[in-house]
């Protein structure tokens, strides 16, 4: 079996990575990729350097999922909401 390397960062890196991280516009996870670092990685360093802000981007990325989850929602509701208007009108239309 082949053993892992397990990579050591100085703290000036961790520290300027995840300043890096949390002032760039782009997502955590594109930052980590261009640095070559594993993304928990520097989700931990964003957490251990900057426990503020690392929360504000977590519950915005939340927030949008949360946006998209519920805008599919409400358009299968409205796709069930209109099947079932067209079934009451269908048996309301027979004479029984």
């Amino acid at each position: 079996m082949e053993k892992r390397q397990v990579k050591s960062y100085t703290e000036d890196f961790k520290h300027s990575s995840a300043k890096l991280a949390v002032e760039s516009e782009q997502p955590i996870a594109a930052t980590a990729r261009n640095l070559g670092v594993n993304e928990v990685t520097l989700h931990g360093w964003v957490k251990r350097y900057y426990p503020n802000i690392a929360t504000k981007k977590s519950d915005q990325i939340d927030v949008h999922t949360e946006i998209q989850r519920l805008k599919k929602e409400n358009t299968r509701l409205k796709m069930e909401r209109d099947i079932l208007k067209k079934a009451a009108a269908y048996f309301a239309s027979i004479q029984l």
